[in-house]
């Protein structure tokens, strides 16, 4: 279990001193009084980041109607932290994760030094999205050569290997390999894996397939939206972020069923993240909002320039309750 403040410093708040909560937001909340799950979080705006989520956690789990809670904490807020507390209340949406694999399949040594040596040279722009430019071309073609020769192994090891490290990476690999729905399907059943770096890795290499798809129809290969859509109830935060982040450019075609279903099955969630207060956190949910509303895509982001949400959330029909 991480503390906060070691995930704090890997998304990106690297202090020399412990960093103060400048912010905690929350979500997952329906019925259970804001206040109680405020006062058994026990931290406010300017105090020190705790060092351990567990606690907390605990506590919040001791509030009644509270199933299940889970904390987070984010850049930033000012010169502090977001710390993010989801709950799952009783008879809300309920995301079920594949139960950990066994086997004991690992990557290609070669494959898997390529692949380190991509991120090291590029950081963290390897894993949110191929760099550009001549060294990032010359590492997409090795890593797509090696993708293609090494398919069996990174398929296999993405739905059965008992490393959860070799399950991301081989997420993320799968990107270089060619285009089909195999691999979609791979990576679709990989939305669903039981650790949350392994789901992210899944959603931002079909992100990228998704938009080949959507460039090359004859491929005949589609992206499903279920499992982004679902997971928007997730308990875990980085699963709600990356599936708006996804849907904002899986939904650009404003197609009517794709939006019926976001509104049917996680409108309430949209509305939630909509309204947080870090806008980097908050804009795709609040797009999407803005498209079930049914307003253009001028009007949703000169609103969010003025900084007035709460007149795109009162757009919304009312014509059946979102949960």
């Amino acid at each position: 279990m991480r503390t906060l403040f070691v995930c704090l410093i890997a998304s990106g708040l690297g202090l020399a001193q412990v960093p103060s909560v400048g912010l905690v937001e929350l979500y997952g909340v329906r019925k259970v009084p804001e206040e109680r799950l405020r006062n058994a979080i026990g931290v406010r705006a300017g105090d020190p980041l705790p060092g351990s989520k567990i606690e907390i956690e605990q506590r919040v789990r001791n509030v009644p109607g509270v199933l299940l809670a889970h904390v987070e904490a984010e850049c930033c807020s000012g010169a502090g932290a977001v710390l993010y507390v989801g709950i799952e209340e009783r008879d809300a949406p309920h995301v079920e994760f594949h139960s950990p694999p066994a086997g004991s399949a690992s990557l290609p040594e070669v494959l898997t030094d390529v692949y380190n040596d991509f991120v090291g040279y590029f950081g963290e722009t390897a894993r949110s999205g191929i760099p550009t430019g001549p060294s990032a071309e010359a590492y997409g073609a090795t890593l797509g050569r090696l993708a293609t020769a090494n398919l069996d192994s990174l398929r296999k090891v993405l739905r059965e290997s008992e490393d959860a490290e070799q399950r991301a990476m081989a997420a993320s690999i799968l990107r270089f390999a060619p285009l089909t729905q195999g691999l979609v399907d791979d990576l679709q059943y990989a939305m669903l894996d039981d650790d949350a770096t392994v789901r992210a890795s899944a959603m931002r290499t079909l992100r990228a397939m998704a938009a080949a798809a959507a460039r090359d129809p004859d491929l005949g290969v589609r992206v499903e939206l279920t499992w982004y859509v679902e997971l928007l109830n997730s308990l875990v935060w980085e699963d709600r972020t990356g599936a708006a982040t996804a849907l904002v450019g899986l939904t650009e075609s404003r197609d009517p069923g794709t939006l019926d279903y976001l509104r049917d099955r996680a409108l309430g969630a949209l509305v939630e993240m909509a309204r947080w207060k870090t806008p980097a956190h908050a804009h795709a949910a609040f797009v999407l909002v803005g498209r079930i509303a049914g307003l253009p895509e001028k009007e949703i982001e000169e609103t969010w320039k003025r900084g007035d949400r709460e007149a795109v959330i009162s757009r919304l029909p009312k014509s059946k309750p979102f949960r």
